[in-house]
Order: C-alpha cells, then structure tokens, then sequence
C-alpha cells in the first residue's frame, strides 16, 4: 500500500509542483501589483490564450510541424553518423572533432546565412531545427556503441558473428536508452531552433508571434506563446519518455524493482 501511494505521489509531484508555482506566481503578482507589461500574472495569460486562441493555434500549428520535420531530418542524420562514429575508429578521429567544433558555434549565427541561401519562410526555420537536433543524437549513438564491451565482441566473435551481426543484433539494441535519452534531449532543442529561426526570419510560428506581440507590448501574448512552446516541448518529451519504457525497459528494470 505504500508503495502504491508514493507511486501516486510521484505521479502527481509534478502537477503539484506546477499548481504551487501559478499560486505563488499570481499571489506576487497581486500583492506587488506587478504591470503586466512587466511581468504578466498567470491569469492575464490564460485570458490571452482565450482572447487570441485562434491565431495562436495556427502559430503553434505552424511551429509544431516545422520542428517535426527538422527534428526527422536531425535523427536520421544523427543516427547515421552515431553509427558511423560508434563503429569505426578512423572516423571517429577524423569526423568527431569536426562535429564538435561545429556544434560550439551559436546556431543563431546560421540563420542570416539561410535566409541568403533559401530567403524568409520555413526552410530556415527546419534547417535550424535540424543544426541544434542533431550532435546529442551523433553523440548517444556513437557512445552506446562505443562502450559495447570487447569480451561479448570476442564471444560473438567466436561463435561466427560477423561484424554487421554484431551492429545490429547487440550493438543497436544495447544503445537504444542512449538513443532515446538523446531524443528527449534533441526535441526540446528543435523547438529551440524553430522559434530562433522564426523570430528572426520568419512570418509564421510562435517565434514570429512572439516578436509581433512583443512590438506591440502585448505581453501576456508573449508569455502565452513561451506557455505553448513549453506544453508542445514537455508533450513530445514525455511521448519519447513511454516508448523508451516500453522499448527499453530491460535496462532499467533494476530501478524498476
């Protein structure tokens, strides 16, 4: 019985947390009588998310699947080079200090340049998404690969595997909690890269709203867009979350127990 209830507990901590957090966030706002063009109450908030529903949810539409498609683009990409990585000592030297030079650089650097190449419209935005989703995929792969151990190479070895047996019977399902922690890393990193982008050289989006609400100090839109932006993140978030349980749940059956 007590395990059932902390079980709940934990359950609902983060919904309790939450709660607690909007009491105390509109309790100083009232006290202090804060100016919404300051710091908006969660109530002002939630009356824009009413007053402006429809708008915001053509935005949000438009963010969503612009992060959709550069989030793909990034695992693919991530998952073929993590392969690449993980498996061969030669291009892990050569490649691998590449792409960590490459991920130092602020990917708000690139956008200007992809408005010159592709203009102003969604293919920046995707591009974005895809250049700050990528590198934690490369990484996790490579390294859920990297760390098979030499003794289960040496058996399988023995037994007659052949090197692409082993990649895809141990290697791939052995790395997959690594996968999924990098894609619940990676996702939230997309929608970064989306609203940058779209605040910057784009007339769609959330980025684009929030930038048209801020110019004309409508705050509580803005904050309302950085609300939708968080519940779109923390849904995918928590949607990688169960198929990780469910696709990997072997490996941590131990914290399960």
């Amino acid at each position: 019985m007590t395990t059932d209830r902390q079980r709940r507990l934990e359950r609902a901590a983060p919904w309790i947390l939450s709660v607690a957090l909007l009491v105390v966030w509109q309790a100083i706002c009232s006290a202090f009588r804060v100016s919404d063009f300051i710091f908006p109450s969660p109530y002002t908030i939630a009356l824009a998310l009413v007053e402006y529903a429809k708008p915001i949810a053509g935005h949000a539409w438009q963010t969503f699947w612009t992060t959709m498609i550069g989030f793909a683009i990034g695992v693919a990409v991530g998952l073929g080079l993590g392969i690449l990585v993980g498996t061969s000592r030669f291009v892990y030297r050569g490649l691998y200090p590449l792409l960590v030079a490459f991920n130092a650089i602020p990917k708000v650097a690139f956008v200007p340049i992809l408005v010159v190449w592709f203009g102003i419209g969604t293919v920046p935005a995707v591009l974005t998404a895809f250049l700050i989703s990528f590198f934690p995929i490369v990484v996790n792969v490579a390294t859920g690969l990297a760390t098979l151990e030499p003794e289960l190479e040496d058996v399988l070895r023995s037994l007659g595997a052949r090197k692409s047996d082993i990649l895809w019977k141990v290697g791939l399902p052995r790395s997959l909690p690594y996968f999924f922690a990098s894609l619940k890393v990676s996702i939230t990193l997309a929608f970064v890269g989306t609203v940058v982008s779209e605040t910057v050289a784009s007339n769609e989006g959330i980025g684009y709203l929030m930038m048209s609400a801020g110019s004309s100090m409508k705050m509580p839109l803005v904050f309302a867009g950085l609300f939708v932006i968080g519940v779109m993140a923390m849904a995918m978030y928590e949607l990688f979350a169960v198929l990780e349980r469910r696709m990997t749940g072997w490996a941590h059956r131990g914290a399960h127990a």
